[in-house]
């Protein structure tokens, strides 16, 4: 036997808690969040916390006339490691959230149920505990119910304060209010909604700037207003809610209707947008109509940072776009801004054609696998 064996285990065994598994833990760190997971509860939850799999009741589904169920799955990305080296957990969820229920919410369907998934080196009860809260927190914004996840102990396989987290959720629709591609027309209007700040994409690039530049968390930056710490976790905003009531409010079968959103994510505006146009068409986007944010403005200067490599790679203050009617523009954007979601018209929807400069990055036609339409950046930002 190794001489490194602990002693303990030579006496009397190799156990599980001797492993770096502490099924305690596990269990006190369930105690802690159940109430904030049981708080996103409607009446269609069944059963309470801690079930093998959580039920939701779907006999709304019955007054459906031909209801599409809708999913995805995500994670937050090297983000992570910013709330871990700022020991600060109850943010995280809205990250998760954001990133699994708004990309539901593009075909116009609605996030009914989420689950999540937690990975450590070592259940700290209270550091899972504030994961869960946050998450919970989130699925109340977007009118989600938290039904079900799991906490995984993967000592030797992650450190004892590393984590990752993972969530999917399923919504539904009627498939006469799908919104996609095929109801995007020449004529269109593309509406911006602000982001909150990166989001939870790019953070690759950004911490490989911010090492570079060899600045801490805890440097109070005077064009942030706070530490860059503080900036970095800024939470995810969550569109669902929002983009859910924009819908309805502008019904697809109508002549003031929303008939697309692109959720900006991974890939940046362009390419995002690009996804959710059909073929033929190209929507002109002025960068003009905003202001970039501090945030990217910091990171484009702090490692140089070409503004091409910046577009596909972060938000650039816009989170989601909605592509609407030319008719209902106007009221779309004066509803976002009452809900106070800060949105402005930022480009329209035409036929391509071969007068349309397609050489360069400010020309992107289709992106992730989808051969659709085609966006084009214009001007200078504000």
């Amino acid at each position: 036997m190794s001489s490194a064996t602990p002693a303990a285990e030579n006496n009397s065994g190799i156990t599980y808690a001797s492993a770096g598994v502490d099924v305690e833990a596990g269990d006190r760190a369930v105690e802690l969040m159940k109430g904030a997971v049981k708080a996103t509860h409607n009446s269609s939850v069944i059963g309470g916390v801690g079930g093998f799999a959580g039920l939701y009741d779907v006999s709304k589904l019955l007054t459906f006339k031909k209801p599409l169920l809708a999913t995805s799955t995500d994670g937050v990305g090297t983000k992570v490691a910013i709330a871990q080296a700022m020991d600060i957990h109850d943010t995280i969820g809205f990250d998760l959230v954001g990133m699994v229920v708004d990309d539901i919410v593009v075909v116009g369907a609605e996030p009914l149920y989420m689950t999540d998934y937690i990975a450590c080196g070592k259940v700290v009860p209270e550091r899972i505990a504030d994961i869960v809260r946050g998450i919970a927190a989130a699925c109340s914004v977007a009118g989600t119910a938290l039904v079900g996840g799991e906490t995984a102990e993967h000592p030797g396989l992650l450190g004892e304060h590393e984590y990752d987290v993972a969530g999917a959720a399923t919504g539904v629709v009627e498939a006469d209010a799908l919104l996609g591609p095929d109801r995007v027309r020449a004529g269109d209007v593309v509406l911006g909604m602000a982001s909150s700040g990166l989001h939870s994409n790019g953070y690759s690039l950004v911490r490989r700037v911010i090492n570079h530049a060899g600045w801490a968390l805890d440097r109070q930056v005077s064009e942030l207003g706070r530490t860059l710490g503080e900036e970095l976790l800024e939470p995810t905003r969550v569109y669902a809610a929002d983009c859910l009531d924009l819908a309805r409010a502008f019904p697809v079968n109508s002549a003031n209707a929303v008939h697309g959103f692109s959720h900006v994510t991974g890939g940046g505006l362009a390419a995002n947008l690009a996804r959710v146009l059909p073929q033929g068409l190209v929507a002109t986007v002025d960068r003009n109509t905003w202001e970039l944010p501090a945030i990217f403005k910091l990171v484009s200067e702090l490692g140089n940072v070409p503004l091409a490599d910046l577009e596909r790679t972060l938000n650039l203050g816009v989170g989601m776009v909605a592509i609407v009617s030319a008719e209902a523009a106007d009221a779309a954007v004066a509803r976002l801004n009452e809900r106070g979601l800060p949105s402005w018209i930022m480009g329209t929807v035409s036929a391509d054609s071969d007068s349309i400069d397609k050489t360069g990055p400010d020309y992107v036609q289709g992106a992730k696998g989808v051969d659709g339409g085609a966006v084009r950046l214009v001007n200078a930002y504000a």
